[in-house]
């Protein structure tokens, strides 16, 4: 049905650099979103009271940046499993199908 691109070049410098920009535009949101969460997440984690922070809406910022941290996790994760499944597509290998 549809035509898949045949594999990279890996044996030129030039094709390398290719490989490496391609990969770098897959699952650029999740990956994006889950290091700003991440981090934002570690700041108030281990340094509310050096941004004047002791509660934000009720709640501790110690609570709300563990919860950040952990909802960055899965979004990381899914970064991860989208560029190993683009890979192994654009390489030619089969994909697990997780059972």
């Amino acid at each position: 049905m549809f035509d898949t691109p045949p594999p990279p070049d890996l044996s030129t410098k030039a094709g390398r650099k290719a490989w490496r920009r391609e990969m770098r535009m897959v699952a650029v949101r999740p990956r994006r979103w889950g290091l700003w969460l991440l981090t934002l997440g570690f700041l108030l984690l281990m340094a509310p009271a050096a941004f004047g922070l002791h509660s934000l809406w009720g709640w501790s910022p110690t609570f709300i940046g563990s919860l950040l941290m952990l909802g960055a996790l899965p979004l990381l994760v899914a970064g991860a499993r989208l560029r190993r499944r683009y890979r192994q597509g654009r390489m030619g290998r089969p994909k697990e199908d997780g059972s």
